[in-house]
């Protein structure tokens, strides 16, 4: 599993963002990390990924910690980021065969998986282009079939659904849907909470930098006292206490 324990951290020398910041994420569970922007939900995936080191506190997978076994840790897990990051040189085709490359890939499961996506996503018409001249959107579906290419255990999601249209919406929850049902453990950042509730498993309710409530549904609305209530509910409560 995906083990965060007792961290704190942020941006050096000693701006703290996340403050003793704990908890899991399972194999074929959809954790949502839920938080208002600031709140520090980009900086704890941030910490997972290696791009920032916590100050205090130990982030594990399968046990291990990035430091002792960062080609194995990093091999384990794929990202799609909130601002798509992209080669101006690369064609979308060339994205995927430079991903399926660095994770090791077959031809065929580049070819299987790779047409497979174009065509989940409407892309296929664009699969020779430059991804510089597509929309936002487009631009974050190339982020989201580099990530589910790969099919690694973990998969961490910042702000995925931010310019995508309903049907990429869609097929995106569908694809996170079937990869929990294959075993990888999924952790997604994300404020549409109405969405959220129907699909996350799993529930991390993130204030100030802090944990308010995590777990199931039923698990928050016993800790917040509000039983029956939604996750907006819930969530509007932490922020306005």
């Amino acid at each position: 599993m995906l083990t965060i324990e007792h961290v704190t951290g942020g941006y050096p020398p000693r701006l703290v963002v996340t403050k003793d910041v704990s908890f899991q994420v399972d194999p074929g569970k959809i954790v949502g990390l839920i938080g208002l922007n600031g709140a520090g939900k980009s900086t704890i995936i941030k910490q997972i990924l290696g791009i920032l080191r916590p100050f205090s506190g130990e982030i594990r997978l399968n046990g291990k910690t990035l430091q002792q076994d960062p080609v194995q840790f990093r091999s384990h897990l794929s990202y799609i980021p909130e601002v798509p990051q992209f080669y101006q040189e690369l064609t979308l085709w060339e994205h995927l065969q430079f991903t399926a490359l660095a994770y090791g890939l077959t031809t065929e499961e580049l070819e299987y998986r790779g047409n497979d996506l174009l065509e989940r996503f409407r892309m296929t018409k664009k699969k020779n282009e430059f991804p510089s001249t597509f929309s936002k959107g487009m631009q974050q579906k190339v982020m989201i079939l580099c990530a589910f290419l790969v099919e690694r255990p973990y998969l961490i999601v910042d702000e995925p659904f931010v310019g995508l249209d309903p049907l990429a919406i869609d097929a995106l929850v569908e694809l996170m849907k079937e990869r929990r049902e294959a075993g990888t453990g999924i952790l997604v950042s994300t404020h549409i909470l109405t969405m959220a509730e129907k699909y996350c498993d799993e529930f991390i309710l993130f204030h100030e930098g802090m944990i308010r409530y995590k777990g199931s549904m039923e698990d928050i609305q016993k800790q917040s006292g509000k039983t029956g209530a939604s996750l907006e509910d819930i969530f509007i409560g932490v922020v306005k206490e």
